[in-house]
């Protein structure tokens, strides 16, 4: 009889995972002084005093930007906002392109759609999941505009060679830094590398307020355009002066006193967690050193990569076992973690469908019925997304890539060393996998 959990063995580990929890007494004792205070926002969407927001509001802003050596923290009420925000502050419009990513989530790319510009994937590196700059510059035209660099995973990308690229194409960079809060290339802090950065304070980020984001920047005349979009930038642009009125249609991206209030908490208590997670990476990949099969992440020299997922690459070559199959093993040995009963195993195989080939890319259809903005009368160049637009990419994800979670804080060396296990377990079944396979045709 198999010892596998798969075919009815006993599993590695039953007992859930601990939960990541980083709201604690602090982050409570904030929240019931807003509440107690009645000031729960204090935005006005006018040429105000309270234009910028209250007091929790611009006290965070000022705790970020000191966190992150940045001249200019704007808070937002997402990640997916702030992204908005940057690409509108960036002065993209009507027949641009902007550089993106096709493997993040889909609010690094359709920043661009939603300023009627067209998205150009290129492809990533295999060792760091990022954009890989060789293959930015072959998607450079005369219609480039920017360039939205995504450090996946807590990863940096590689921003040196981007800036230069970027500095002689004058083009703008948007740093989406979601999954990568506290992370270093080559000793600076990312968000401060390109022309504007943008994190997230989702509530499975590193740190969060349950739902808000930050846009950080040097550059005072983006700083304010972005503070004009995220707040009705159209009411208050002729009374504040502002001559430059490209893309000066504002939204309501404001963040909330309570948020805000979180978020000065969650600023301090970051760098420790992040830290955490780091240790827990090292102690897991020296138990997981050696398996056939499997490689640990990339990280450039000099860097300091912070796991939001820890992605591991695997090569079903060596093992003559199919990854899906090696993954669904894998799962079935461990448990889930608390509060996230539902999912099963925090641990799968590839990441996000390759973004261009989803609907809206395929049938080349967003806003309107008119093709916009791909078929706009602006846009004077033509873009295919079939799939084997970005190889690299299709290959991590339908055939090498595996991420898992198991690896946050409070993670326990024990509860790593049954992770480990579940690896090894599965590892030493690769015979008996290799079988069930060739009997499958898989």
């Amino acid at each position: 009889m198999s010892n596998l959990a798969l075919y009815g063995g006993k599993p590695v580990r039953e007992k859930l995972f601990p939960a990541y929890k980083v709201i604690g007494k602090e982050d409570r004792d904030a929240v019931i002084r807003v509440v107690e205070s009645g000031i729960l926002s204090r935005y006005i969407g006018a040429h105000h005093a309270d234009f910028m927001g209250g007091p929790e509001v611009r006290a965070f802003e000022a705790a970020w930007a000191e966190a992150y050596g940045a001249d200019h923290a704007i808070s937002v009420n997402s990640a997916t906002s702030g992204l908005f925000a940057a690409v509108g502050a960036s002065g993209v419009g009507p027949g641009d392109e902007v550089i993106v990513s096709p493997y993040t989530m889909t609010a690094s790319v359709t920043a661009a759609v939603v300023f009627n510009a067209v998205p150009v994937f290129a492809d990533i590196d295999p060792g760091t999941f990022c954009l890989d700059p060789e293959s930015i510059r072959a998607r450079i035209t005369p219609r480039t505009k920017a360039i939205i660099v995504v450090h996946l995973f807590g990863q940096p990308a590689d921003m040196d060679p981007i800036m230069e690229m970027a500095a002689e194409h004058n083009l703008v960079v948007i740093e989406d830094c979601a999954q990568c809060p506290f992370a270093t290339y080559k000793g600076r802090a990312v968000g401060t590398l390109g022309h504007i950065g943008v994190f997230s304070l989702n509530y499975h980020k590193h740190i969060h307020t349950g739902e808000g984001g930050v846009v950080t920047t040097n550059d005072p005349d983006l700083a304010e355009r972005v503070s004009l979009i995220r707040n009705h930038a159209e009411a208050v642009v002729g009374r504040r002066g502002v001559g430059n009125l490209i893309n000066m249609v504002g939204f309501n991206f404001r963040m909330g006193e309570i948020e805000a209030a979180i978020g000065c908490r969650q600023v301090i208590k970051g760098p420790e967690l992040v830290e955490a997670r780091r240790h827990n990476v090292g102690y897991l990949e020296s138990c997981l050193a050696g398996l056939p099969g499997l490689t640990m992440p990339t990280v450039g020299d000099g860097n300091r990569h912070v796991y939001y997922a820890h992605a591991l690459t695997y090569e079903a070559a060596e093992t003559g076992v199919p990854r899906e199959l090696f993954v669904e093993a894998l799962r079935a040995e461990l448990a889930a973690t608390e509060l996230r009963e539902g999912e099963g195993p925090l641990i799968g195989a590839g990441y996000v469908r390759p973004i261009y080939l989803e609907p809206m890319f395929q049938e080349q259809t967003a806003f309107g019925d008119k093709g916009c903005p791909f078929a706009c009368p602006h846009y004077e160049g033509e873009v295919k997304f079939d799939k084997g637009t970005c190889p690299v990419t299709e290959r991590a994800h339908f055939e090498t890539l595996i991420t898992h979670e198991l690896m946050r804080p409070p993670m326990s060396h024990a509860d790593l060393d049954d992770v480990a296990a579940a690896f090894h377990k599965v590892a030493e079944a690769f015979p008996e996998l290799r079988q069930k396979a060739e009997e499958s045709g898989a």
